[in-house]
C-alpha cells in the first residue's frame, strides 16, 4: 500500500529547517554512497533567497514554499514565485518555480506542483516557468547533461531523474543554457594570435582597460551592474536588477571578486564594456557543508589562491559596441589574469541556447559544451 503524500506550506522555524535539510538526504552527503559532485548551498544565503530574511528581490516578488511529506518524513520541496518586475516588463502573467528537490517519487513531485500551480492560478498566473532560484539573475536551470562534473560557483546540480519528474508533471523545455569550457592555455594562444587586433582596437577607439578599483568598489560595481542590465536587455527572459537588489548583490560579492578578474573597457573615460570572472569557490564550499560562519569565510579567503578554475560570467559590451569586435580585448585580459593567478581553465556560463552570437564566438574559439541546463514552461 502506497504511503499518503501530504503537501503543505512551510510555516514554522522547524519547517524551514526541514526544507533546507532535504538536499542532504537527496544527495546522501552523510551516507556511504554520497554524491561527490553536489555542493551544499550556504544556508544563511539560501534563507534570504527563500524570502525568510531581508532581501530586496522580494520587494517586487511574492513566494510560497511547500513541503511534501510521507509518514512524517519530508520527500520533496518546492517554491513558487510571482516576479512582478518580470511580469510588468513583459506584460506577462507568468509564475515561477525554484528550489526544487525531491526523492525519486513521481507522486510526491506531482502533488508538489499541483499545490504550487493552484497557488499561482489563484493569483492570476497563466503559466509556470523554472527552475529559477529565485530568478534568472541568480542560480537557475535544471541540469540535464554533465552529471559527472562538479558545478562551478553559482551553478546548479541535481540528480538525472529530476528531468523525468518535471516532464511527468507536464513541464516542457523552453530554453537550454550551456556551460562552455576552455583551457587557459588555449585562451592565451588564441588571444596571442589576435594580439594585432587587440592593439588595433586599443589604438583606433582610444580604448583603455582597467581593473575594478577596490577603493571605489561601490561605484565600480554599480557601473558593472549598469553595463550588465544594458547589455542583456532584450535577452530572452531577462529582467533588469532593481537598484536596491543590485546594491545587495554588490555587497554580497565584495569579498569574492578579485579585481584583476573584473575589468572595464572605456573610451574617453566612459565605460562601454566589462568582463567579470569569479573564482570557482565551489572547490572550497563543497567542504564547508553549508556553513560559512564562523570560520568558512576565512577558509574562502585564505584558500582561494589554490583555486584552479574561474567562471567567466560576463564578457560584454553595451549596445552600439557589441558588433565592433572589441570583446577580444576583454578576453585578452582574462588570459593575462589566468596566467598571473594560476588558473588552468575557464568556464563560460551560462549562455542561452538562443544566443547564437555568443555561442558562435565561443565555439569558434575552441570551447566545448560541458554542461546543459534547462528552463521549463507549462501553461496553467
Amino acid at each position: 500500500m502506497n504511503a499518503q503524500i501530504v503537501v503543505r506550506p512551510v510555516e514554522s522555524w522547524r519547517d524551514r529547517r526541514r526544507f533546507q535539510n532535504l538536499p542532504w538526504a537527496i544527495y546522501a552527503r552523510r551516507g556511504t554512497s554520497r554524491n561527490t559532485h553536489w555542493v551544499p548551498p550556504i544556508l544563511a544565503h539560501e534563507r534570504q533567497l527563500l524570502g525568510w530574511g531581508k532581501h530586496p528581490f522580494f520587494e517586487t516578488a511574492d513566494i510560497q514554499t511547500l513541503l511534501a511529506e510521507t509518514n512524517g518524513h519530508v520527500v520533496g520541496r518546492l517554491a513558487v514565485l510571482i516576479n512582478h518586475a518580470h511580469n510588468r516588463k513583459y506584460n506577462d502573467q507568468i509564475g515561477f518555480f525554484g528550489f526544487f528537490e525531491c526523492a525519486d517519487n513521481p507522486q510526491a513531485c506531482g502533488k508538489l506542483f499541483e499545490a504550487g500551480e493552484h497557488w499561482l492560478r489563484q493569483r492570476g498566473m497563466t503559466s509556470i516557468r523554472g527552475p529559477v532560484n529565485p530568478s534568472l539573475n541568480y542560480t537557475c536551470g535544471l541540469l540535464v547533461d554533465g552529471f559527472d562534473r562538479t558545478p562551478c560557483f553559482l551553478m546548479t546540480y541535481n540528480p538525472p531523474y529530476y528531468a523525468t519528474l518535471l516532464e511527468s508533471c507536464g513541464l516542457a523545455k523552453s530554453q537550454d543554457l550551456y556551460a562552455y569550457e576552455m583551457d587557459a592555455s588555449l585562451l592565451a594562444a588564441l588571444t596571442q594570435r589576435y594580439k594585432p587586433a587587440v592593439l588595433a582596437a586599443l589604438d583606433r577607439f582610444k580604448l583603455t582597460i582597467r581593473p575594478m578599483n577596490s577603493k571605489r568598489y561601490e561605484q565600480d560595481i554599480a557601473t558593472y551592474l549598469d553595463i550588465y542590465n544594458r547589455a542583456l536587455d532584450g535577452t530572452w527572459g531577462f529582467t533588469p536588477l532593481q537598484p536596491r537588489e543590485a546594491r545587495h548583490i554588490a555587497s554580497e560579492l565584495r569579498h569574492v571578486i578579485v579585481p584583476q578578474f573584473a575589468v572595464f573597457a572605456e573610451i574617453d573615460g566612459k565605460p562601454i564594456g566589462a568582463s567579470l570572472a569569479l573564482l570557482d569557490y565551489n572547490q572550497i564550499l563543497r567542504r564547508l557543508n553549508g556553513r560559512l560562519f564562523p570560520f568558512g569565510i576565512v577558509r574562502l579567503l585564505t584558500g582561494r589562491r589554490r583555486i584552479t578554475t574561474a567562471r567567466a560570467i560576463a564578457v560584454t559590451m553595451v549596445p552600439g559596441y557589441q558588433s565592433a569586435g572589441l570583446s577580444v580585448v576583454l578576453l585578452d585580459n582574462l588570459a593575462g589574469a589566468a596566467a598571473t593567478w594560476g588558473i588552468e581553465r575557464y568556464e563560460f556560463s551560462w549562455v542561452l541556447e538562443s544566443n547564437l552570437n555568443s555561442r558562435g564566438t565561443l565555439e569558434r574559439a575552441g570551447t566545448k559544451i560541458t554542461s546543459t541546463y534547462r528552463i521549463y514552461d507549462k501553461p496553467l
